[in-house]
């Protein structure tokens, strides 16, 4: 219902702008656009076109103007940063909280990123520079390094001075500990330097076992230990124990939705990149270069059918050959998807670090359970369809095209166990020499599935007809 109702909503915000757009009634678009969400705009703006998107960036004031640029989609983002002159990206970038100016300088090209970094203010410049330098995917590169710390020997009134004198937008909820030499110690929370005497020591009130990540930590397992300890906020540190940002519930957010969606591609055989650019022809690059390999793999397959077609030369045996290949895409699909199933769970499991998933023993012991039974199921009912079809195209069967049946049922029972063992095995395995296991349930090895099922069929079908 909610949902429906803000969908009526920014339809009805859209005919607005464009009836203001199409009368040029810039004063009317500005009061319009006066306190609405960023995020109502941003999703307005990745609908229209150039002087449209030009129109609304010169009425919206600077920070609505950086929170609507850093909220739409890469390629629109893409677009904008074309439309928009440098002055203006200089002023957007600086109302920008350092880590989010980290992400949109990440962008654009180098040449432009540098001359952009020397316009700002040699601290934030420093700041973002060294926020750039961590991978993407890191704790480093999506920690915020602005934060309120305070030494051990202070004491709670010095503490609480220091963050009313402290100059941050977000909320925060506990200040952070360092000893003389910027070493992490611990947190301690709001309430107790609201609900503590003044001349208390901050070295009495520290939480000592405060749950930190590391720098070089994975974006995946931050976003793990936040769900698991229920954090609203942790801290980042280098690998000498010192303090240099935090990371917000909020970011982890984000995170989630952009690990999500790039499993997701992943598993489809493309990749984010295509969102960089609206163009056409940049999507269509980017979906050959999985489409390519795979085309590639059909072909193995169809070199297998042909070398069998050779093998069934021999006493007659064309007829069993025929009516084999003519199940051929069946024992491809099934297998296929039964080790899509079983991938899917494991990069899931893996990706959401669940302890079950991590364990290859205990994955393995349900999995190849399961796998018998949904194997067992499938080689009888996808035998008694072969049987069924087989007797009503030619009702006439001989011994030897009752054997395509037991060969068929027996290659899916098998087809299915290996395919399922794949989709075990190789997201461990892949994660194991560091590449992302989602693409263990993407085109490439469902294509090599394919093949290798068709190559059982046909072996047992030849196997059991001579």
């Amino acid at each position: 219902m909610l949902d429906e109702q803000k969908q009526l909503s920014q339809q009805i915000l859209f005919q607005q702008i464009e009836i203001l757009l199409e009368a040029n009634d810039t004063s009317g678009l500005g009061r319009l656009l006066t306190d609405r969400r960023s995020s109502d705009i941003a999703e307005i703006v990745e609908l229209l076109d150039t002087e449209q998107r030009r129109t609304i960036f010169d009425v919206l004031d600077k920070p609505t103007s950086a929170e609507v640029l850093e909220k739409v989609d890469e390629a629109t983002r893409a677009e904008l940063f074309e439309l928009l002159t440098a002055g203006e990206i200089k002023t957007i970038i600086s109302e920008l909280d350092l880590d989010d100016a980290a992400d949109l300088l990440a962008e654009f090209p180098q040449a432009n990123r540098d001359e952009l970094l020397k316009s700002l203010e040699p601290a934030d410049s420093v700041l973002i520079k060294k926020l750039m330098s961590y991978s993407e995917d890191s704790a480093g590169g999506i920690m915020d390094p602005v934060l309120i710390s305070v030494s051990e020997d202070a004491t709670v009134a010095e503490a609480v001075n220091k963050i009313r004198a402290a100059e941050i937008d977000e909320d925060f909820y506990s200040v952070f500990v360092v000893d003389k030499a910027g070493k992490f110690l611990g947190d301690v929370r709001i309430r107790l330097l609201l609900t503590r005497p003044e001349n208390n020591k901050i070295s009495d009130l520290i939480d000592p076992d405060t749950i930190y990540v590391v720098d070089d930590d994975d974006q995946e397992r931050v976003r793990n230990v936040f769900r698991d300890n229920d954090l609203i906020v942790a801290p980042v540190l280098d690998k000498s124990h010192k303090l240099i940002g935090r990371i917000t519930a909020d970011r982890i957010i984000e995170v989630a939705d952009e690990e999500a969606a790039e499993d997701l591609y992943t598993m489809a055989g493309t990749d984010p990149d295509e969102l960089d650019k609206i163009s056409v022809f940049h999507a269509a690059r980017i979906r050959m270069t999985w489409l390519l390999p795979c085309l590639i793999g059909t072909g193995i397959t169809a070199l297998v059918i042909m070398f069998f077609h050779g093998k069934f030369s021999f006493e007659n045996l064309a007829r069993v050959f025929t009516a084999a290949v003519a199940f051929v895409p069946m024992i491809a699909a099934i297998s296929g998807n039964a080790g899509l199933q079983t991938s899917a769970i494991v990069v899931s499991g893996l990706a959401t670090g669940h302890l079950a998933a991590l364990k290859l023993s205990q994955v393995f012991t349900r999995e190849v359970r399961i796998a018998l039974l949904v194997a067992l199921s499938c080689g009888i009912i996808g035998g008694l369809v072969c049987a069924f079809l087989l007797n009503y195209r030619t009702p006439e069967s001989t011994v030897e095209l009752m054997r395509v049946v037991f060969a068929f049922g027996t290659a899916m029972f098998s087809a299915i166990m290996v395919a399922t063992t794949l989709g075990l095995f190789l997201p461990f395995l892949f994660r194991r020499i560091g590449i992302d296991p989602a693409i263990s349930s993407g085109p490439l090895v469902t294509t090599a599935n394919d093949s290798i099922s068709v190559a059982i069929y046909m072996t047992l079908t030849l196997l059991l007809a001579t």
